[in-house]
Formats: C-alpha cells, structure tokens, sequence
C-alpha cells in the first residue's frame, strides 16, 4: 500500500468519508485514517441508528391509537431490546455500504489515530483491535499533498458533571441500550433531547426535559419552538424550561438532577446539551493551524491558514450536522482538485429534527430577520385543513415562510408538521436558485399532498392563501 497520497482525510464519518469519495473520484490518489468504524458517529452512534428507533417509537405511538382508525386489541407489548436490534442492524447495513464504496474508489484506508506531524505528514498510530475495512496493520508516516481534517466533535459535558455511563449518559450510551429506562431526566432540549425523549416516552419511560432556555428546540423559530413545547405537556412529558442545571448526583440505581431550584430524580440521565471539536491530539500546534473557541478556523473554502490543510464537518464548529460536513467535503475535495466551487450557503442550509411533530427549517427565523434590519412579509398556514395531514390523522402544525417585503427573496422557512423534513429541499432548492414565494406559490403541487400546505404557506406571504 503507497503511503504517498494527493490527499489524506483524517476521520471517516460523513464528513470525510464523503470528501474521500469525491477526491477519488476526481482522480486524486487518497487515504482515509479512521480510528474507529467507517461512517463516523452519525452511521454508527447518531443519525441512523436513532432514526431507526425513532420510527419503531412511531408505530409504537400508532398502535397505541387504534381506535382512531377502527383497530383494536389486547396486551399491547413493546420490546425495546428488538427495536435496539434493528436500529443496529440498520446502522451495520449502511456502515458495510461505505465500506464497499472505499474499495470501490480504490480509497486505501488506514485503522487508527492520525495526527498531523507536519501539513504534509499524518502519522497513523494502528488501532489493532478495531475492525478492519481495506486496510491493514500500520504505523507510520503517510506523505499528503493535501490533508483533510475530519476528526468531528464529541457530547460537551457540563463542569462538575460525572458521566459513569449508567446513571449519567450520554447519547452513545443511550444508543447502546437494550432497555428503555422506568424514567430518565434529558439534560437539554435541543434535537438530541427531544428525540430520544419521544423513543424513551413511547416505550413507556417517564421523560423530564430540563432546558435552560424558555422553549425546547430554542434554535428553532419562537413559534415552532412554541409549538412543540405546547404538544410535548400535551403527551405527558414533563417540560423545565428557564431551568439552568445547578448539579447532577448519582446513586446507586438512580441520579438526581437539581435545576432552576427544583430536583428531579429519575432511574437516568441523558447529557444532551452541545457538542465540542475533537481538536485536541490531531497535531494542530505541530502544523502550526489556527483554532479559535475550540473550532479550526477556515475560510469559505475550507482551507486552513496553513497551505495544503483543510478542515471540515462538525471540527470547524458552525451547524454540526451530517449533511453540511458532506457538502463541506466535496467544496474541500473539488477545490484541492482545482475546480471551482460556488461557496456554500449558510441561509440554505437545512436543518431537521425528528420528533414528533417533526421540525424542518432553514435560513433565519422571523426575530433573527427582523433583528438585521429586513423588513418582512410572513406566509404561514396550518396542515389542519390539509386533506393529506387529516388523512394521516397528523393534522398539527404549520408552514411558516420569512421573506424579504423588498425583494421577494426566500429568508428563512420553519416548519413543524408531519413528515416535514421530507418537505424541506423544495425550499433549499428555491433559496439557491433565488426563486420568490411567488414563484413557489405558481408551482402546482399535487393534490392530495403534504406539500400543498408550502404552496399555501407561499401564497400566504402574499396574503392570498386559498384554503384558509
């Protein structure tokens, strides 16, 4: 195996792997160093797995309304160990798939650390006892025309916290889980907390969510934040808001949670408050590559201020989500490549979380628009009279589009309603292309469907929404 490369990527997730993939595949001879499992967190500790268990959480909640539909039956029994299985079945299917894909683009991967000696040395301490992709035992020195840093971000840890991986977890722990706890305590009411509340909630555990912030998912829109928060107290979930955490205290077989003056003990408590760049022990100071507040600094490029060093995924901070490293990846793998690349778009950037009712948004919400001195027209319209959403019996929520009164141009767009996040890329799509909601609202869309409430929401922005 030729330890001399056009481009070496340190750290296989979505991140790297995707920038290793579109390296190769511009005819730049790479290597991928991974210290773990291929597919990173997001394949293997994240994304998926949790998605699988979220829809087992889904039809869990469906059977339990059988009489909406005009089914019924007797000692409903959840297993929790089999819908623990699956989501590891589902996660080892696709991590068997980028591993197919690195030997297909003849990507030689190396199992171990890597670390930056200088910006054209990545040493690889072998990791022996974790699996083998097409790699093979090394250590060593990979020569690297270019390298890519892809070493991701790991569960930030409140001061004072003790995480024993029992009572006090974090998300990987919570994924390793062959039992639904009695009750847990999530720390956090971001994506992360509200996920793994909806599974845990759906199995039968008593779920108190803990945020310090006013509403759950604060990043989101105040009105979409407002809205799951209202349809969380609805289904049973105990919701602390404005509640700073003063300390966390495990026992035996149960830990207790002060916030907000008040304690809170529970069988568990899941950590879910942000992450932190993996920056430290990759050789930053040795290749003398800058880092302020934690995250690599880079420009619109990924680039590094050391040439020849890019930086990309959750490392360089900003949105920490799998599909913008993967667009980070390829802008970073094209530019080594010599193309030029149009500079990624933070506004379209989409963002998704998977409870129930599922959020999708993009771009700035309302206050955040108002707050840099646009003036806005606001189209919203609700999926209570869509025909789709009432068909599915998940008639809650709404469309919410942000415009430019100007210009017509497409500011931000939060959604909260069924099967959202499948609805989002329209959006992106018109954002990049600079299309108005006017234009969106002239776009016929199928009837009956979930995508009619967007073209209703566009119509909105006008004031000239038909079915409301």
């Amino acid at each position: 195996m030729a330890t001399s490369y056009d481009a070496v990527v340190m750290g296989g997730g979505p991140a790297g792997y995707v920038a290793a993939i579109r390296a190769a595949q511009l005819g730049l001879k790479t290597a991928l160093v991974e210290k773990e499992h291929v597919g990173g967190v997001c394949l293997n500790w994240g994304c998926i797995p949790s998605k699988a268990l979220l829809r087992n959480a889904e039809i869990a909640e469906l059977l339990r309304r059988g009489k909406d539909f005009g089914f019924s039956f007797d000692n409903l029994k959840l297993d929790y160990a089999v819908a623990h299985k699956r989501s590891r079945q589902v996660s080892e299917r696709l991590v068997k798939g980028v591993q197919f894909l690195m030997k297909k683009n003849h990507i030689d991967v190396y199992q171990g650390s890597g670390k930056l000696r200088a910006a054209t040395q990545v040493e690889v301490t072998s990791a022996p006892d974790a699996p083998m992709v097409n790699g093979q035992t090394f250590d060593g020195v990979l020569e690297a025309r270019n390298v890519i840093l892809a070493t991701g971000a790991r569960p930030t840890i409140l001061p004072g916290i003790e995480v024993d991986g029992r009572s006090v977890i974090t998300y990987r722990h919570a994924l390793e889980l062959t039992q639904a706890p009695r009750s847990i305590i999530i720390v956090g009411g971001g994506a992360i907390g509200v996920e793994f509340g909806y599974v845990f909630k759906a199995y039968g555990a008593e779920v108190t969510i803990v945020e310090m912030l006013p509403t759950l998912v604060p990043k989101e829109d105040e009105e979409v934040a407002a809205e799951l928060t209202k349809s969380y107290i609805k289904a049973g979930f105990k919701v602390m808001t404005d509640a700073r955490v003063e300390s966390v205290k495990a026992g035996a077989d149960s830990v207790e949670v002060t916030a907000g003056g008040r304690a809170v003990k529970a069988e568990k408590a899941l950590i879910a408050i942000s992450f932190t760049p993996n920056t430290e022990n990759i050789g930053l100071e040795a290749a003398g590559v800058k880092v302020e507040r934690r995250a690599v600094v880079v420009d619109s490029k990924y680039r590094t201020n050391v040439p020849g060093v890019y930086a990309i995924g959750d490392l360089i901070g900003g949105w920490m989500l799998a599909h913008v490293g993967s667009a980070q990846g390829i802008v970073a793998a094209e530019t080594i490549a010599g193309h030029e690349v149009p500079d990624l778009d933070d506004n379209a950037m989409p963002r998704a979380t998977y409870c129930q009712p599922q959020i999708a948004s993009m771009g700035l919400s309302e206050k955040q628009a108002r707050e840099q001195g646009y003036t806005v027209n606001v189209g919203k319209f609700p999926f209570q009279p869509n025909g789709k959403a009432l068909g599915l019996g998940e008639n809650h929520g709404f469309v919410k589009v942000v415009a430019d009164a100007k210009y017509g141009e497409i500011l931000g767009v939060h959604m909260i309603g069924p099967e959202v996040t499948e609805l989002l890329p329209e959006w992106v799509l018109a954002r990049n292309y600079e299309l108005t909601p006017n234009e969106v609202a002239r776009s016929v869309h199928a009837h009956p469907t979930l995508g009619e409430a967007m073209m209703e929401a566009a119509h909105a922005v006008e004031g000239q929404a038909i079915h409301i």
